[in-house]
């Protein structure tokens, strides 16, 4: 084991790094904060800094839908030291095969959060509805921003009427911004659309119908992110979430030239917010059929905002049927909300939406799509001081095989 002395952080790696300054382990002990695992994965296929949340990370070769597999259980020959900060999540995984490897080491999560949304459609604004009212103890402000001034103005004007004179919670400024200022916070959020199907409208996946005209959308904002500098967290809502989301990762890392260079957006700064709201239907579901009511307990939610969409009836108890049951509940929701003449955008706005943002930032459990291996796959993980911590468990073999073929499905697309 090596240890270094970069700028004022400490990192170790299990490789010699020349250019670096090394340090005695002695002194390497001393850090009370985060220390940096240096790691060298392909950067196509591999995340610039992620949270080493158990010590088999330390020895990733390869980023792939491995990770969200419980380790088998090893004695691994490292510092007891070491071994304590990975379990307090103390441990930050960087990837030095990006050149841009050490802006990472300056970057750290704020105790208030500003957060600016492009888009103030039906999605948008119900959105910052929920975060104006919920997001109080964790937003400082919320910045909006849509092509019709007047939407701006009714948003602010009627956000910031959204009030409890008698309660003691805080509520998050909202101020109407400028396109140039879009990238001055710390988290964006993409709610912009085009081509929303009407009601009554036979779209056979109206996400995938939705890609090609917002992908078109987003690649001006991730290269505006790029121009920025964005150190922030990239958030996508519009649909589909998680192949959007490869798009904007794809479009921010090209210089003029169209090349690949890595100098954009990091994989991990992309999150896309739509499986919230696939799982909060499979519960619903779920608790009208008293063979499915432990869903909310023993279930999970993998996958796209769509077709390729997983629900796992149970972990421990896993049941083909019953989960074949709930999938096809949670993805033809939407359909019965439009057959009685709706939009269906409330429950998405919110629960994929809101609820799911504000568990980001406050660091908890909640379903988002993150970079797994080259793939934005959707799946339950949290954003801690050390990175992206995905949640890795016992995967009955009929379930994994099922997330293999979603896995696959998305690559295949982009």
């Amino acid at each position: 084991m090596f240890f270094y002395k970069v700028g004022n952080k400490i990192a170790f790696s299990f490789k010699k790094h020349h250019e670096l300054v090394e340090i005695s382990e002695n002194d390497a002990i001393k850090e009370k904060g985060l220390i940096y695992f240096l790691t060298d994965l392909a950067p196509e296929a591999s995340r610039k800094s992620f949270s080493v949340s158990d010590p088999s990370l330390l020895y990733l070769q390869k980023e792939d839908l491995n990770l969200l597999l419980k380790p088998e259980e090893k004695d691994y020959k490292i510092q007891e030291w070491i071994l304590n900060k990975i379990r307090m999540k103390n441990v930050m995984a960087v990837n030095t095969n990006y050149k841009n490897w050490r802006d990472i080491l300056d970057i750290s999560l704020p105790t208030k959060w500003r957060i600016n949304i492009v888009g103030l459609g039906d999605v948008g604004g119900t959105l910052l509805t929920g975060l104006r009212l919920m997001g109080g103890k964790y937003i400082s402000e919320i910045g909006i921003y849509s092509n019709s001034k007047e939407s701006v103005i009714r948003w602010e004007l009627e956000a910031n009427q959204i009030l409890d004179p008698f309660s003691s919670e805080d509520y998050p400024i909202v101020r109407g911004i400028e396109k140039e200022d879009l990238f001055n916070c710390h988290m964006f959020v993409f709610c912009a659309s085009k081509n929303v199907p009407k009601v009554g409208e036979k779209i056979t996946d109206v996400r995938l119908y939705q890609f090609e005209s917002n992908s078109k959308i987003i690649k001006d904002y991730a290269i505006m992110a790029r121009e920025n500098n964005f150190k922030g967290i990239f958030a996508v809502v519009s649909d589909p979430v998680d192949l959007l989301c490869k798009v904007a990762l794809i479009e921010s890392n090209k210089n003029l030239q169209g090349n690949i260079d890595y100098n954009g957006l990091s994989p991990e700064q992309i999150r896309g917010y739509g499986l919230g709201v696939m799982n909060a239907r499979a519960a619903y579901y779920a608790s009208k059929n008293p063979n499915t009511t432990s869903y909310i307990r023993e279930g999970r939610a993998f996958g796209p905002h769509g077709q390729g969409l997983v629900i796992a009836n149970s972990i421990e108890n896993y049941n083909e049927e019953l989960s074949q049951y709930l999938t096809e509940k949670a993805l033809n929701a939407n359909l019965e909300v439009r057959k009685v003449g709706y939009k269906p955008y409330i429950a998405p706005a919110l629960s994929s939406g809101a609820l799911s943002i504000i568990n980001t930032i406050k660091g908890e459990w909640h379903y988002s799509a993150t970079f797994i291996g080259g793939v934005y796959m959707g799946a339950k993980n949290r954003l801690t001081p050390s990175g992206t911590e995905l949640e890795r468990l016992n995967l009955p073999q009929p379930l994994y095989a099922k997330l293999e073929k979603t896995y696959q499905r998305l690559a295949n697309i982009i």
